[in-house]
């Protein structure tokens, strides 16, 4: 047995530079400091946060420092032949255009989930698709997670749950055209936490849910997005794949709260959870409610909008010292941050959204909202 040699270990890495990085193991170490850590079972390289993962699957995968655990020759020679893209060749033969690949910037369960689809369970040999089941929902009005059925359908191009698992007519219907999701576990407050919107009467609905199962969850945010890739695929017709799985599901740019006031700017600032989706800027009383208060459309520079920071020297009634003014074609939008950091990021997202052109889809969004009662 013997410590790697710093020389053999830069070999086998820049081997692995040159070679496809889409492997996630491979993303994460390359978008931080090289991958330090190696599966001699798989022979694939990863990161310190994934070889965690890697760790809890000991009959598939054995983890080792590259630099600082001792190895055999026989280990060494598995690397240098085998590596990340060979393990892509044979564990990621069927990996739906769909399906969600995560990054290092994705919650633990999406990345788990991932590792163990791949070596674990071979998902991407014989690929399922979660279309029928149980699970817990958030109540609307008294906040208790309780079981609900679910049922995603292609055909009728919907997700439909039922209050009762007898009942014959849905609870809601949710159109594909209009759903998204995203996890959520910190707001939810449960790792496997699924927070899945869509458009009723052309508000946002948000519905809260999760499964004890994290693969579960992850089947059924995989189950949406496959809906979704049909929809766009007969939708545009001509289309490139690459380009619809862009679209399939969103995170939101950004969350947190600010205080804000009534269009007259007469009103005293009220503390309110913001989510800011896509042009979507919606303000709730708490962050798990399922209906905003209110819903702000934000265009484009062209169109007319622009953000300032700070607040009208006029105004009066707000606790944030931080004021954010956002400029519309009809009127403006006061909101205060709690720090100085807070504008600044805020300030930054809606820049970005502003100097974002609109596409011809959002010109009809954004009558809506002028037309809103």
């Amino acid at each position: 047995r013997f410590f790697v040699p710093l020389t053999n270990a830069e070999t086998i890495l820049n081997m692995e530079r040159d070679t496809d990085e889409t492997t996630e193991e491979l993303t994460h170490a390359l978008c931080l400091t090289g991958p330090e850590w190696a599966s001699f079972t798989l022979g694939i390289f990863m990161c310190q946060s994934c070889s965690g993962i890697h760790r809890n699957i000991p009959q598939i995968s054995r983890v080792k420092s590259i630099f600082l655990d001792p190895w055999e020759n026989s280990e060494v020679e598995f690397m240098a032949s085998t590596g990340n893209s060979a393990a892509k060749a044979k564990y990621e033969q069927k990996v739906p255009a769909f399906y969600y690949c995560p990054t290092h910037t994705d919650c633990q369960l999406l990345r788990e989930q991932w590792i163990r689809a791949r070596y674990e369970r071979s998902e991407f040999i014989h690929v399922e698709r979660q279309e029928e089941g149980f699970l817990w929902k958030r109540g609307r009005d008294n906040g208790q997670f309780l079981s609900r059925k679910f049922i995603l359908s292609e055909r009728e191009g919907a997700l439909k749950y039922f209050n009762k698992h007898d009942a014959r007519e849905p609870k809601a219907l949710m159109k594909i055209q209009t759903i998204n999701a995203t996890f959520q576990p910190t707001k939810i407050g449960n790792p496997h936490g699924l927070q899945i919107t869509y458009l009723k009467d052309n508000s946002t609905r948000n519905i809260f849910v999760y499964h004890e199962d994290g693969k579960e969850m992850v089947d059924w945010f995989n189950a949406i997005r496959a809906a979704r890739f049909h929809y766009l695929q007969v939708a545009f017709p001509g289309a490139h794949d690459v380009d619809l799985v862009s679209k399939l599901t969103r995170n939101y740019i950004k969350e947190g709260y600010m205080e804000k006031t009534g269009p007259k700017h007469t009103e005293g600032f009220k503390k309110r959870w913001f989510t800011l989706d896509d042009r979507r800027l919606m303000y709730f009383k708490d962050p798990l409610d399922a209906y905003a208060r209110g819903e702000v459309f934000i265009g484009s520079k062209e169109s007319g909008y622009t953000v300032l920071p700070g607040l009208p020297s006029s105004t009066q009634g707000y606790h944030w010292q931080f004021g954010i003014t956002i400029v519309t074609p009809d009127r403006k939008f006061l909101f205060a941050c709690e720090t100085e950091d807070e504008q600044k990021e805020w300030i930054a997202v809606f820049q970005g959204v502003v100097n974002r052109p609109m596409l011809p889809q959002e010109y009809a969004v954004e009558a809506h909202f002028k037309h809103k009662p």
